[in-house]
Parts: structure tokens; C-alpha cells; sequence
């Protein structure tokens, strides 16, 4: 047996699979209900979301997202109609449009945050140090420390 196999089949990195599953699942399920509540499609809330931390064109959300730049217009282009998304000439380019979110889009974003409670909640009973060390380790994870 390889070590890579005897990794995988070690009982506690597939409990720590099956945990980090859940957690996914979890979020996900609450993330799509709050979306909604906020009459949103996850996709939606996501793009919105990510557009509160700072603008940006269609090309680097959906890189952040990981997904096509042309499901990303379909989705500027709703939240463009609902008032809450603005596109607007990028201060470095001129020719290239930024997704730039409205007053209504930030209100809507932070009321879409302050909903989830899944994650909140649990994080909120582990110490400064815990929660540092966490987050640590999901970026050492994913490769992003």
C-alpha cells in the first residue's frame, strides 16, 4: 500500500472529510435561504456579496467565483435591474466596466450576512486563538497562507 493510499483510508482524515462536508452543506443550505429571503438566488448573493468587499469587472468574479464570465453578466445584469448593482467605467481602464454596488446593494449584502447565523454562531463560542489558528489552517488548506 502507497502512503498516499494509507492516508486515505486513515479513519480520522475521513472523519475530518465527512465534518468539513458537513459544514459545507450546512452552509450552503442556510446561505440559499437567506438568499432568498432577500428575494437573491444564491448565484446572486454571492456576486453581490463579493461586490461589497470592492468593485470589479466581470472577468475577476468569475474567477473568484470559478465560474464563466458569461453566467456572470446574466447575473450583473439581474441585480443591475433590482437596483441593487451599477456598472461602472474602472478608474484604471476606461474601456472596461466594473460591477459596483449600489446603497441598496450594500443594505441588501449586510442584511444577507447578518442572517447567517450557522457559522457565526459556532465560531462565536471558539477563542480569539482558536479562530485565528482555524483560519490558519483552512489557508494552509487551500493553499492561500
Amino acid at each position: 500500500m502507497t502512503a498516499s493510499r494509507s492516508r486515505r483510508m486513515d479513519p480520522l482524515t475521513i472523519e475530518v472529510v465527512e465534518l468539513i462536508g458537513g459544514v459545507v452543506a450546512r452552509y450552503h443550505q442556510e446561505y440559499e435561504e437567506a438568499a432568498a429571503r432577500h428575494r437573491l438566488t444564491g448565484a446572486q448573493a454571492r456576486v453581490l456579496s463579493l461586490l461589497t468587499l470592492e468593485p470589479l469587472p466581470m472577468r475577476q468574479i468569475a474567477q473568484r467565483l470559478k465560474c464563466e464570465p458569461s453566467n456572470i453578466t446574466g447575473i450583473v445584469d439581474r441585480l443591475e435591474a433590482r437596483g441593487l448593482v451599477e456598472r461602472q467605467p474602472s478608474p484604471g481602464d476606461r474601456r472596461v466596466k466594473v460591477a459596483v454596488p449600489t446603497a441598496e446593494g450594500i443594505q441588501v449584502a449586510r442584511g444577507l450576512r447578518d442572517s447567517l447565523d450557522f457559522a457565526r454562531e459556532p465560531l462565536a463560542g471558539l477563542s480569539h486563538e482558536e479562530r485565528t489558528a482555524f483560519r490558519d489552517m483552512l489557508r494552509r488548506m487551500l493553499g492561500t497562507d
